[in-house]
């Protein structure tokens, strides 16, 4: 118990120091490296919780979507590849800080679940129920059930943000032929039909 309690002080310090790094760094790529290291650290807590369902989802979309959120803040601040290319032995002491920080946290998470086996019968440790449902199962039921409103709104607002990034970062360019679809509903009969008498054996 020592050591889990040890492993949780030290996933929690570094998650919120993490998550104050992120907001507070100036440079981009170190708010998402930060933000990487804050959601191993909130992994790692699932982890100890004995929700490995939930730190997979967490690694698994979360981080992967970093990438997505890298992208997306290069496209928002024009952010110079070729320069940040060239200032790349920079980034290196805190990117394998980083590193050496979260593989120091898997260990000590891997230690202490094999030295541990009797956690899981800790009353405070979540485990699956007396009729043998599964993790994955028993989330299901409560976030489909309970927590259905809630989880349809946070569809809603990530629906929200997704077109508010894509309307921001949508670029007007001249001389480019586009559709408006407003110009051609409110189109008249006469601007768009034009009669043409022909007379009879002449052609067109």
């Amino acid at each position: 118990m020592i050591l889990q309690a040890l492993a949780f002080y030290l996933f929690a310090a570094v998650a919120v120091a993490a998550a104050v790094m992120v907001i507070s760094a100036r440079n981009p790529v170190h708010s998402v490296l930060f933000l990487i290291l804050t959601f191993f650290n909130a992994a790692g807590l699932f982890v100890l919780m004995g929700a490995e369902f939930l730190a997979m989802i967490l690694v698994v979309v979360y981080v992967g979507a970093v990438a997505v959120l890298f992208l997306f803040v290069v496209m928002m601040l024009d952010v110079d590849l070729v320069e940040m290319r060239e200032g790349f032995l920079q980034y290196l002491p805190i990117g394998g800080l980083i590193g050496l920080i979260l593989l120091a946290e898997l260990i000590l998470v891997f230690g202490a679940w094999v030295t541990s086996p009797e956690a899981g019968a800790v009353a405070a440790i979540p485990i699956a129920p007396p009729d043998q449902v599964s993790n994955v199962e028993a989330i299901g039921r409560v976030l489909y059930t309970k927590y259905i409103y809630l989880f349809q709104a946070s569809g809603l607002i990530l629906l929200v943000a997704m077109i508010g990034a894509i309307v921001l970062t949508l670029r007007q360019r001249e001389g480019v032929r586009k559709q408006s679809i407003s110009a051609q509903v409110s189109l008249k009969r006469e601007q768009a039909v034009e009669l043409k008498k022909v007379p009879s054996r002449s052609g067109v």
